[in-house]
C-alpha cells in the first residue's frame, strides 16, 4: 500500500499552488477632492484572499473603502475624496493562501486642482442617469480630453468593467482634442442595474466622472382595466362618450362590441384607451369593452339607459332677505327622484350674467355673497342622472341695505378763505344702499383717536365748507358715508393748511368773525375779527350784541375787543352790519371764555438762566407755552413804550417770527428793539431752567443771541394767559477779540459749552424727577429702567442721533419710554402683548415727534405726479435733493428722505416704490448717493394692486434717464431674491455694482407670522453691503411701513450689539421727524419687538463653511457655568418657542382628529396642505401635511406623516392635486414591533384609491434605498403621470445613521431625479410622524445647497425656519447633531473647504 499513498500525495501536491497576481495595480496621480481606485486580483489553489495595507496596516477609514470581488480573490481599493497630503502614500496589495503569500505595491500621488499640469485629463461629458426597459440596449456616454489623449475605462458599483465582445461593449472613437467612449449594454438585465463611472487616464494622471445610476425596468403584466366603462342614463336622442382604459405589459388593444357586433374596425383598434361615441340613442343597450394582449383577454360591460329630463320645479318663494343673502323655498314638481337642484341668479342690470349654485339636495336654500340693496332674479331647475331640466318661473327679490363698504372717493380739500375750507368728494364705490349723508371729520392733531376729532355732518350733498378754522394750522380731513344701517369706512386722510390771519367768509360774505380762541386775560375779553374778504363792505358801521348789551364797532379796524367778560362763561354774540343793499346781514357766534389761569413769574439771574414756573395746570386745548424776549428802551432812565404782557398780541409775535426767518441778516440787525419769541414748549417739556440767547432751536423758534449791553425783560405767554415780566437784566459785554480768532472761537467753544450745559440741566431735571415718589408711574411701568440710568446711557454715546434727540428735544413720550435693556426685553414685550396688546396699542398711539414740518417741494404742481400716494410726502428738511438738471423745473425732487441709523446720520434713505415716471430719478439718486444696496420690501403686485413698478431690466441693459442699468445676476431664493446690477452714468466711464434685495415673504395682509425669514434676509443685506458704501436705500410701496420696520430692526440690532439696550420707541419717534408715517401700523410696531426678541434669544449661529469643524468642536465642549455642551444648549434654544394651540384649527376639529397619527404632531393652519373639498363631506380638505420652503423654492416640500389606513386615499389625492411626483419615505412599515406607516402603495397588481388607479411599474433595489415607480391615472378623465418613491432603508430603528455619507448620496439622487423627471410640484417627504427624519432630510437638502452657493452654514436657523412651518421638525438632539455631522462629511468632498 505504500506506493499507492505516495502516488496520491504527489498528485495532491501538484494541484496546490501559491498565489500569483493576475491583475497588478499601477501607480496613479489623482486630483485633490477626486477619486483613486487600485485593482488587485490573484489566482492560486486554494483560492487566495486579497487585502490592502497602508504602512503595513490594514486600511481603515471612512474615505478609504475595500470592495471585494471573485470570492475575495480580487479587491478594489477606493479612496474618495482624495486629501493632500494625508492620502499620498505607497499602498500594498497582499494575496495569501495556505501555500504562501505574495505582495505588490502601488504609489498614489495627488495634485491640487489649481496646480494641475498641462494635459491632465478632464471629463468633458460624464454618464447621466438612465432608465431602460429590460431586453433593450442601454448606452452610457463619456467624453474626455487631455494630452496625450486619455484612455477611458468604466467602473460599475466601484468595480472595473472588463471590455468584451459579449453583451457589454466599449465603443471608442477619437475626437478632436480628446476621446469619446460609449458603454453599450445589449439585451439589458436586472443585474446591469447600478452606479456607473467613467475614468480617463493618461501619463499626467487619472480623472473620474460623477457617478450615474442605470435602472433596468422589468415589465410583463397581463391586461387589466384601469378605467372601467361606467353606466349611463341619457334622454332620448341624446349623445354620450364612454371611456374604457386598460393597461398591461405589453399594452393591450381595446375594442367595443354591441352583442356580437364589432363596433371598432380591426385595423383601427387603439392601444390602451378607447372612447365609444354614441349619438342619437333611442333604445337602452349593453356595450362591451374588450382588452386583449398576448397575455390574455378581458371584458367589461357598460349599460346605457334612455330616460327623460326632470320637470321644472315650482316657482320659488322668498322667505327671508338680509343685506347679503336671500332665502328661497320651492316645490319639487317631480314625481321621479331628483339627484339635486341648481339655482341660477343674477342682478337685474344690463349685461348681468347668471351665477350658478349646484348640488343642492333640499328644497330650501340661502343664496349668500350678494350685493346689498340690489334686486335679483332667481330661478331653480332640477338635475337627475340624465341632466338638467328646464328652469322654474323666475322670482325677484331685493337684498337689504348695509353700511357702505368703501369710503367716499376723490376727497379734496381747498382753502376758499382765510379760515374756511371747502371739502368735496364723490359717492363711495360700494354704497351698499341709499347714502343718507356724510360725516366730515377734521382735526389739527391726526394722532388723536377719531372719537376726539371734530365732526361736520352733511346731507344730500357731496360738497361742504368748514368754517372757523384756526389760521396757519394744518388740518387733516377724513370723510365717511352712512346709510340707514350704519357708517362706512373713512377715506384716506387729506391735509390742508389754513392761511395765516384767521380770515373767513360768512354766509353774507361781507364781514367775518374769528372764533379761533377766546381769552380770559385780565380783564376777560373777546376778540372779533371783522376782516373783509372777496366782497366790498357796504357799511363801515357794525354792531355787536351780547348779554343785552350793544357795542358799536368800526368794521374798517378789522377787529373788535369785547372787554370786561367773566372767566369760564358762555356768551352769545350777534354781529349786525348797518342797513345797505344787502339788507342788514347778521352773524351769530357762540363762545366761552377760558377758566382763569395764573402763570407765576419766572426768575432770572445775571447769567441769563431763567427758572421756569412749575406745576402748570392748563387745558388740553392750550398746549403751547412761548418764552417771549422784550428789549427795553430807556429815555433819561425811564423805560419807554413797554406794553404789559396782557397787551402782547400772540398773533403779531408769531407773524414777526415767521417774517424774521425770511429776512436777511442786515434786516435782522436793523430791528433789535422789537419783542420776539425765543422758544416754544409744552407743559410737559418746559424745562426747570432755560438759558436765554444760546442760539439753539426750540420748537421751531431761534433762541437768538442777546445784544451785549442791551437791557431785557422776559415772560411766558400762552394763548390766553401770561406770566408777569421778570426783573430786568442786562446782557453782558463780550471781551473784544480780533475778528478772525474771535469768530472761530465762538463758533467752536460756544456750541460745545451749550451742549455740555444742556446735558447738565437734563440730568438735573431727571434726578429731580426720579427723587419724587411716583407710585402711579411705578405701577404702570413695570420693567422700565430709571431715567437716571437713561441719562447715563445718553452721556455715553452723544453721537447717536436718537440719544441726541433725547438730550435736545425729548418728547413726553420718549421720557416715559426709556431704552430697554435686552435682559428685560422679553418681559417688556410680554407686558405690551397682555390684554389683547392693550399696552402695545397705547404705546404705539403715543408716538409723536411733537414738531410740525413742511413739505413744500412735494406740494409743487410739477412734483405732485412724482408722489405715488398723495398723503405720503417728503419733508423738506430731510428730503434727498438730487443734482438739478438744467432747464427742468423740479428736477432736484424725489419722494425720498434721509433717515438716521445707530450712531450714523443719514444711514438710510427711505423712499417710495418708483413710478414709471421716476425711474430715472431713482437711479440718479442711487448713483449720486453712491449706494451699493437697494432694499425692496414689497412685491410688484399684491392683492391685484400695483405696489411698485419694475424699475430694473429683466435681461440685458436698459437706460433710465441718464443712467444705464445692466443686470448681471439674479438669485431667487425661497423668501427673497438678490439681483446684481452694473450702473454707468451717461458720459462717464466709471462702472459701479449695486445689489437689490427683494423680500418676497411679507404677506399681503398684516406682518409675517414669524420674524425668522426676515432676520435671515436682513443678515444677507448686512453681509453684502460694503462698509464704505453710501446710504442703504429702502423702499416698499409708500416707503414708510415695511421700510420703517427694516430700518428700526437693523438700527436696533446694531445698538444691541454695542450697548445691550434697545430704544424702539425713541428710534420710531426720530424717524417720524424725518419722514411721515414711518412704521405705519400697530402690527408692524409689534413685529419689530418680536424680531428683536428672536434675534437676542437666538444670537448669531451662521458660520463660514471652512470654519464648521472648529465651530462643532466648540459646540462639543461644556459651556462655562453650565453642565451641558454648547450643542445641547443650542438645541434647547430651538424648543423655547412653543406653538399656541390656536394655531392648529382644522387639525383639532372632531372630524379630523382621527387622521393624525400622533395627537401632538399636527400642521399649523397657515402652512397646512389643503385638499380640494368633497361636497358634503366635512373635513375632506384636511390631511396632516405642511408646506415647507426649500432653499430656492417656496413650498418646495410637503412634509407629512406616514399615511394611516384611513388616510391613504387622501395621500394619493394630495400627490395628484399638488403635482408631487417624487415621494421620499424615511421609515420601514414596522419598527420596534409597531406600525410606523401603512403600506399605501400596491405591490404587484394595480389598486384604486378613490379617484386614482395606481399601477406598480418597476422596483429597483439599490444598496441604501428602494426606488419604486408607479403610474397614477385619474379615473375621472384618464390623465396619468409617473410617481417615483424613494424609500431609504439604511436608517436604524433606534438613533441615527453612524455616517452621513449614504444619506447625503440619497439626498443627491432624489434631487437629481426631480431635476430630470420631476414636475414643478413639491417633493413629498414622510417618515412616521413627519417631523424627525423628515426634518433632517429637508434641513440637509437646504443646508447642502446653501453651502454650494454661499459657502455658509447655519443649521440652527434652518431648523428654526422649518419649525415655523411645521412643529418639532428635527425632533431629537441626536438628529440635530446628525445634521452637523452630515454637513461636515459633505464638506469633505470639497477640498478647498477641507484644507
Amino acid at each position: 500500500f505504500v506506493p499507492l499513498s505516495l502516488s496520491l500525495s504527489l498528485s495532491l501536491s501538484l494541484s496546490l499552488s501559491a498565489p500569483k497576481f493576475t491583475k497588478i495595480p499601477g501607480d496613479q496621480i489623482g486630483v485633490s477632492g477626486g477619486v483613486a481606485s487600485f485593482v488587485c486580483q490573484a489566482s492560486g489553489d486554494p483560492k487566495p484572499l486579497v487585502n490592502w495595507n497602508k504602512k503595513g496596516k490594514k486600511v481603515n477609514s471612512q474615505r478609504i473603502e475595500t470592495i471585494e470581488f471573485d470570492d475575495g480573490a480580487g479587491a478594489v481599493l477606493r479612496i474618495q475624496p482624495l486629501r493632500v497630503p494625508r492620502d499620498e502614500n505607497v499602498y500594498e496589495c497582499v494575496a495569501r493562501n495556505s501555500e504562501g503569500d505574495v505582495a505588490t505595491t502601488a504609489k498614489l500621488a495627488i495634485i491640487r486642482e489649481d496646480l494641475l499640469p498641462f494635459g491632465f485629463p478632464s471629463i468633458d461629458m460624464g454618464p447621466q442617469l438612465k432608465v431602460v426597459e429590460r431586453t433593450r440596449t442601454a448606452t452610457m456616454l463619456c467624453a474626455a480630453s487631455g494630452i496625450p489623449d486619455p484612455e477611458i475605462s468604466w467602473f460599475k458599483d466601484f468595480l472595473p468593467i472588463e471590455p468584451s465582445q459579449g453583451r457589454i461593449k466599449q465603443l471608442r472613437s477619437g475626437k478632436t482634442n480628446g476621446r469619446f467612449c460609449a458603454l453599450q449594454i445589449e439585451n439589458s438585465e436586472e443585474i446591469d442595474q447600478g452606479k456607473y463611472e467613467c475614468v480617463a487616464t493618461n501619463s499626467q494622471g487619472v480623472r473620474y466622472s460623477s457617478p450615474a445610476n442605470l435602472y433596468v425596468r422589468v415589465r410583463r403584466v397581463p391586461p387589466r382595466f384601469s378605467i372601467l366603462p361606467s353606466n349611463h342614463e341619457i334622454m332620448p336622442s341624446g349623445s354620450i362618450n364612454i371611456t374604457c382604459v386598460a393597461v398591461g405589459s405589453p399594452m393591450p388593444y381595446v375594442k367595443w362590441m354591441l352583442g356580437s357586433e364589432d363596433l371598432t374596425p380591426e385595423d383601427e383598434m387603439p392601444v390602451g384607451r378607447n372612447v365609444l361615441e354614441l349619438n342619437g340613442i333611442r333604445e337602452s343597450a349593453n356595450y362591451t369593452c374588450v382588452a386583449m394582449s398576448s397575455l390574455g383577454i378581458i371584458e367589461a360591460t357598460a349599460q346605457v339607459s334612455v330616460k327623460t329630463l326632470p320637470k321644472p320645479p315650482g316657482t320659488p318663494i322668498v322667505t327671508e332677505t338680509t343685506a347679503t343673502s336671500v332665502t328661497i323655498t320651492w316645490d319639487s314638481g317631480n314625481p321621479d327622484p331628483v339627484s339635486y337642484y341648481v339655482i341660477q341668479y343674477r342682478a337685474k342690470a344690463p349685461d348681468s350674467k347668471y351665477e350658478t349654485v349646484d348640488s343642492i339636495t333640499t328644497t330650501r336654500y340661502s343664496i349668500g355673497g350678494l350685493y346689498p340693496n340690489t334686486e335679483y332674479e332667481i330661478r331653480v331647475s332640477a338635475f337627475n342622472s340624465i341632466g338638467q331640466g328646464p328652469s322654474s318661473t323666475r322670482v325677484e327679490a331685493r337684498t337689504g341695505e348695509q353700511a357702505p363698504a368703501s369710503p367716499p372717493r376723490n376727497v379734496q380739500a381747498r382753502i376758499i378763505s382765510k379760515n374756511t375750507v371747502m371739502v368735496r368728494w364723490e359717492e363711495p364705490e360700494e354704497p351698499n344702499g341709499q347714502v343718507k349723508g356724510y360725516r366730515v371729520y377734521y382735526t389739527m392733531d391726526p394722532s388723536q383717536p377719531m372719537s376726539l376729532w371734530q365732526i361736520h355732518n352733511v346731507q344730500d350733498s357731496t360738497i361742504t365748507s368748514i368754517q372757523s378754522l384756526v389760521p396757519s394750522e394744518t388740518y387733516t380731513v377724513r370723510v365717511l358715508a352712512f346709510t340707514s344701517v350704519g357708517d362706512g369706512p373713512f377715506s384716506d386722510p387729506v391735509h390742508v393748511k389754513v392761511l395765516p390771519g384767521g380770515l373767513c367768509v360768512c354766509a353774507c360774505a361781507c364781514l367775518c368773525v374769528r372764533q379761533s380762541w377766546i381769552g380770559a386775560r385780565k380783564p376777560s375779553y373777546y376778540v372779533c375779527d371783522l376782516s373783509h374778504q372777496k366782497y366790498p363792505l357796504l357799511s363801515y358801521s357794525s354792531q355787536v350784541e351780547y348779554n343785552r348789551q350793544k357795542m358799536e364797532v368800526d368794521a374798517r379796524l378789522r377787529k373788535a375787543v369785547i372787554p370786561n367778560l367773566q372767566p369760564d362763561t358762555d356768551y352769545d354774540f350777534k354781529i349786525t352790519s348797518s342797513e345797505g343793499n344787502m339788507g342788514g346781514l347778521r352773524h351769530r357766534i357762540h363762545a366761552k371764555t377760558s377758566p382763569p389761569i395764573a402763570i407765576r413769574r419766572p426768575e432770572i439771574d445775571h447769567t441769563l438762566v431763567m427758572k421756569c414756573p412749575d406745576n402748570l395746570v392748563v387745558p388740553l386745548s392750550c398746549r403751547n407755552l412761548y418764552v417771549v424776549v422784550v428789549p427795553l428802551r430807556r429815555a433819561r432812565g425811564v423805560v419807554r413804550h413797554l406794553k404789559s404782557p396782557d397787551e402782547m398780541d400772540l398773533e403779531e409775535l408769531l407773524k414777526d417770527s415767521s417774517q424774521r426767518q425770511r429776512e436777511s441778516r442786515q434786516q435782522k440787525q436793523a430791528d433789535l428793539r422789537r419783542a420776539y419769541i425765543s422758544a416754544l414748549f409744552t407743559p410737559a417739556t418746559l424745562p426747570a431752567f432755560f438759558t436765554l440767547g444760546d442760539q439753539l432751536d426750540y420748537g421751531g423758534f431761534e433762541n437768538r443771541a442777546l445784544e451785549p449791553g442791551q437791557e431785557y425783560v422776559f415772560f411766558i405767554l400762552k394763548m390766553y394767559a401770561d406770566s408777569p415780566y421778570t426783573d430786568p437784566v442786562i446782557a453782558p459785554d463780550s471781551d473784544p477779540q480780533p475778528l478772525d480768532a474771535g469768530d472761530g472761537l465762538i463758533w467752536v467753544v460756544g456750541p460745545v459749552l451749550a451742549v455740555v450745559f444742556i446735558i447738565c440741566i437734563v440730568i438735573a431735571i431727571l434726578l429731580y424727577k426720579n427723587n419724587k415718589p411716583d407710585s402711579k408711574r411705578k405701577d404702570s411701568e413695570p420693567g422700565t429702567k430709571s431715567l437716571l440710568g437713561n441719562a447715563e446711557m445718553m452721556a455715553h454715546h452723544p453721537t447717536d442721533p436718537v440719544e441726541m434727540r433725547r438730550i435736545n428735544f425729548q418728547t413726553p413720550g420718549m421720557m416715559s419710554h426709556p431704552p430697554i435693556p435686552i435682559t428685560e426685553l422679553a418681559e417688556h414685550t410680554e407686558i405690551l402683548k397682555a390684554n389683547d396688546s392693550l399696552r402695545l396699542s397705547q404705546e404705539y398711539e403715543s408716538i409723536d415727534p411733537s414738531q410740525q414740518f413742511t413739505w413744500e417741494h412735494s406740494n409743487l404742481e410739477v412734483n405732485k405726479p412724482k408722489n405715488r400716494y398723495a398723503n405720503v410726502i417728503a419733508y423738506d428738511h430731510t428730503r434727498v435733493v438730487l443734482a438739478p438738471v438744467e432747464g427742468i423745473l423740479g428736477s432736484d425732487y424725489i419722494n425720498a428722505n434721509y433717515i438716521d441709523g445707530y450712531r450714523k446720520q443719514n444711514a438710510y434713505i427711505a423712499t417710495q416704490g418708483p413710478l414709471a415716471e421716476t425711474f430715472g430719478d431713482f437711479w440718479r439718486m442711487v448713483w449720486e448717493q453712491r449706494a451699493a444696496s437697494v432694499v425692496m420690501m414689497t412685491r410688484l403686485e399684491e392683492k391685484s394692486r400695483i405696489k411698485c413698478d419694475q424699475y430694473w431690466p429683466t435681461r440685458g441693459t436698459e437706460t433710465y434717464g441718464m443712467t444705464q442699468v445692466t443686470i448681471l445676476d439674479t438669485m431667487e431664493l425661497a423668501t427673497f431674491c438678490v439681483r446684481t446690477f452694473s450702473l454707468q452714468k451717461n458720459g462717464c466711464s466709471e462702472r459701479r455694482e449695486v445689489r437689490q434685495f427683494q423680500f418676497t415673504a411679507w404677506p399681503d395682509h398684516g406682518v409675517p407670522e414669524y420674524p425668522t425669514p426676515f432676520l435671515a434676509y436682513l443678515r444677507r443685506v448686512k453681509a453684502c453691503n460694503p462698509p464704505d458704501a453710501g446710504p442703504v436705500i429702502a423702499h416698499c410701496s409708500a416707503g414708510v411701513g415695511r421700510t420703517g420696520c427694516f430700518i428700526v430692526i437693523d438700527a436696533m440690532l446694531e445698538r444691541i450689539r454695542h450697548e445691550r439696550t434697545a430704544d424702539i420707541y425713541g428710534h420710531v419717534t426720530l424717524m417720524r421727524s424725518q419722514r411721515n408715517y414711518m412704521v405705519q401700523t400697530e402690527d408692524q410696531y409689534g413685529f419689530i419687538h418680536e424680531a428683536l426678541l428672536e434675534a437676542v434669544a437666538c444670537g448669531n449661529t451662521e458660520v463660514a463653511a471652512r470654519s464648521l469643524f472648529s465651530y462643532m468642536q466648540k459646540l462639543g465642549k461644556v459651556e462655562s457655568g453650565e453642565h451641558v455642551t454648547g450643542m445641547e444648549l443650542e438645541f434647547k434654544r430651538l424648543a423655547n418657542t412653543k406653538a399656541h394651540t390656536s394655531r392648529f384649527v382644522s387639525a383639532n376639529l372632531p372630524c379630523n382628529k382621527f387622521k393624525n397619527r400622533l395627537v401632538n404632531i399636527m400642521p399649523y393652519e397657515t402652512t397646512r396642505v389643503c385638499l380640494q373639498p368633497i361636497r358634503g363631506l366635512e373635513g375632506s380638505d384636511y390631511i396632516n401635511a405642511s408646506y415647507i420652503d426649500g432653499y430656492r423654492q417656496q413650498r418646495g416640500y410637503m412634509a407629512t406623516q406616514g399615511p394611516l389606513a384611513e388616510t391613504t386615499e387622501d395621500f394619493w389625492r394630495m400627490l395628484w392635486e399638488h403635482n408631487s411626483t417624487i415621494v421620499v419615505m424615511l421609515t420601514k412599515l414596522r419598527e420596534m414591533g409597531r406600525e410606523k406607516c401603512h403600506q399605501y402603495w400596491p405591490a404587484e397588481r394595480s389598486a384604486r384609491y378613490q379617484y386614482f388607479v395606481v399601477d406598480p411599474m418597476a422596483e429597483y433595489n439599490m444598496p441604501q434605498y428602494i426606488l419604486r415607480e408607479f403610474k397614477v391615472t385619474d379615473a375621472r378623465d384618464g390623465q396619468s403621470r409617473t410617481v417615483r418613491q424613494f424609500q431609504f432603508t439604511d436608517w436604524p430603528e433606534q438613533g441615527v445613521p453612524k455616517s452621513g455619507e449614504g444619506f447625503i448620496d440619497f439626498i443627491g439622487q432624489v434631487h437629481k431625479t426631480k431635476e430630470q423627471f420631476g414636475q414643478d410640484g413639491p417633493i413629498s417627504v414622510h417618515c412616521s410622524a413627519g417631523v424627525g427624519r423628515t426634518g433632517v432630510f429637508i434641513t440637509l437638502s437646504i443646508v447642502l445647497e446653501r453651502m454650494r452657493y454661499e459657502g455658509a452654514v447655519d443649521i440652527f436657523q434652518t431648523v428654526k425656519m422649518l419649525r415655523t412651518q411645521r412643529p418639532a421638525m428635527v425632533q431629537t438632539e441626536d438628529e440635530y447633531q446628525f445634521c452637523y455631522q452630515a454637513a461636515l462629511e459633505y464638506l469633505g468632498s470639497f477640498d478647498h473647504y477641507a484644507t
